[in-house]
């Protein structure tokens, strides 16, 4: 009982400053009744629900063998002529949500895939930034340059952050990660002699490729989208190399991991600088498309919000993160009209998705194993097992 009035009174305490007393008793009580014919319909129908979704599991199968190449190709062209159609602000917001998907994939390889959670992702961010902000309006390096500069410190940061840390895990390591990016950030507010304290850098050089020169939100937005494919095909290489096994082997049990002969330390460090070298590439095309860095940007709030987008969109899967940072991007600002109500929307949304799809919008199948009881697959094997399969009738 406790559990069908749990979710209805906290949309009616959440809403109660919004629609009134009565609105949201109204609205408590309609989720209530909701809740009750779901429960019913469930244990009333249990065995045909099985059916159907095994038939469903059984058509995904089947769409999953057509050439997938198409499909990427597809996408990759509309991707391609999206800017023809859209005005300079919907291009501006494709250029932020390109550069969340790159941070999400790097962060992806930490959190999803060897299972290290870490708050502090945005100060590689912030390093790959400040690299080319620095060697550009003091020594004047191209923007082609500086991208594996920003990627190659941002790398060295992040294996100077691993080191310490390899023994811790979970919160721990966390609370160790939240620290260096808030140290990170105020080094960068206090140093003014090398990143101008407070005011930041500006001036910084745009990039320019064989005379052309990159001052356009559609040039931009084509160097985002390039950088993002390429991101997203490396992190799926090595999502399904030996390393990335290793990682996963990591994440599920590091002892065993070990027993097995991963050289755990090893794969945490490299973890942690793949991870961060994205971040820093991403960083330095920050600062090339804004062309001005200040520690505001940077801020323990960026973290938590990349992270939202790897956990909402599915851990370890990479269209779950790509999705993931669209949504978390587009989906403020689309929602920008009710600005009172907007961040109610995202926050109950975001609470939704973790009681109901633990798993994420596009989560892996590994994933979804994990977060699907175990009872509930011998019970669907019970049940399929009691039907022939070449007759289709029940035995």
């Amino acid at each position: 009982m406790i559990n069908y009035l749990l979710i209805p009174a906290w949309f009616v305490v959440l809403t109660l400053p919004f629609l009134g007393i009565s609105g949201s008793l109204k609205l408590g009580a309609a989720l209530l009744a909701g809740n009750i014919v779901v429960s019913f319909a469930r244990a009333q129908g249990l065995a045909p629900l099985r059916n159907i979704k095994g038939n469903l599991y059984q058509r995904l199968e089947r769409l999953k063998k057509i050439d997938r190449r198409l499909s990427i190709g597809v996408l990759i062209l509309i991707l391609a002529i999206l800017p023809f159609g859209l005005n300079r602000y919907a291009i501006d917001i494709a250029i932020i949500a390109g550069i969340y998907i790159v941070l999400a994939l790097g962060l992806n390889i930490v959190v999803g895939l060897a299972g290290l959670l870490a708050l502090g992702y945005i100060a590689f961010y912030a390093v790959g930034a400040y690299a080319f902000a620095i060697l550009s309006t003091q020594y004047h390096l191209s923007f082609w340059s500086v991208l594996p500069i920003g990627g190659l410190l941002a790398a060295i940061f992040g294996l100077l952050l691993g080191a310490p840390t390899l023994r811790l895990r979970g919160d721990y390591l966390a609370i160790v990660t939240l620290g260096f990016g808030e140290i990170t950030r105020i080094v960068l507010n206090n140093w003014d002699e090398m990143t101008g304290g407070p005011n930041g850098i500006m001036g910084i050089g745009r990039p320019d490729l064989f005379g052309y020169r990159f001052n356009t939100p559609e040039a931009f937005y084509y160097l985002i989208l390039v950088m993002a494919i390429f991101t997203a095909i490396a992190v799926k290489r090595l999502n399904e190399s030996r390393i990335g096994r290793a990682w996963v082997a990591i994440r599920e049990d590091e002892v065993a991991a070990e027993a097995m002969g991963i050289d755990t330390v090893r794969m945490k460090l490299l973890a942690f600088s793949v991870g961060a070298a994205i971040a820093g590439i991403a960083g330095v095309f920050y600062a090339a498309k804004m062309s001005f860095v200040s520690p505001e940007s940077f801020t323990f709030l960026e973290s938590i919000i990349i992270l939202c987008m790897v956990v909402l969109g599915g851990i370890g899967s990479i269209p779950g993160v790509i999705l993931g940072a669209v949504v978390l991007i587009v989906l403020p600002e689309s929602l920008r009209e009710f600005q009172d109500y907007r961040m109610l929307v995202f926050g109950a949304s975001m609470v939704l998705m973790m009681v109901f799809r633990p798993q994420g919008l596009l989560g892996s199948s590994t994933r979804r194993m994990e977060f699907e009881p175990a009872d509930d697959r011998v019970l669907e094997h019970e049940d399929e097992s009691l039907y022939d399969v070449k007759k289709g009738e029940k035995i």
